[in-house]
């Protein structure tokens, strides 16, 4: 059985410290350390990690060895400005599609986020793909974990 390559956003590091996700995060990262997934996390991962608590730092550091580190690229910061000219989100969260555009660069068939506003939302995930489509781009599927973890 192939292992999926994930891309994880920042919101899924916090994820496994939040009340309202933390069983289905702890059910997603259960099933990475079992190798049903490979994580592809970003170098804005990283930089967005900064100002957290020190306990998201480290659960961060605990996930790298078993993760892909990808960097941000000129294709990517290429790819966000495309999304940012089609607004499907403002500069104010430029990150925010930043995170998708890196995934889609990387080749990554999943994203999985928690942020239900500017990702995991059907209006942007259809805008994301057709700006994906129309830049020569593979479409992408957008999940949140609960959506991706096996019940079994």
């Amino acid at each position: 059985m192939k292992v999926i390559r994930i891309y994880i956003d920042t919101s899924i590091i916090g994820g496994k410290f939040d009340s309202e996700f933390q069983k289905a995060s702890l059910k997603f990262f259960e099933q990475v350390k079992e190798n049903s997934f490979h994580l592809i996390i970003s170098t804005l991962v990283q930089e967005e990690i900064v100002a957290a608590p020190e306990h998201i730092k480290i659960f961060l550091d605990e996930l790298k060895p078993n993760a892909t580190l990808i960097e941000v690229t000129e294709p990517a910061l290429k790819l966000r400005e495309a999304y940012l000219k089609a607004n499907i989100v403002s500069k104010k969260s430029s990150n925010d599609a930043l995170h998708v555009a890196l995934a889609t660069v990387n080749n990554c068939p999943i994203i999985v986020s928690w942020n239900f506003k500017h990702i995991v939302h059907y209006e942007k995930i259809a805008l994301y793909n057709s700006i994906n489509i129309l830049e020569g781009y593979q479409q992408i599927a957008i999940y949140s974990p609960m959506e991706v973890i096996s019940y079994e």
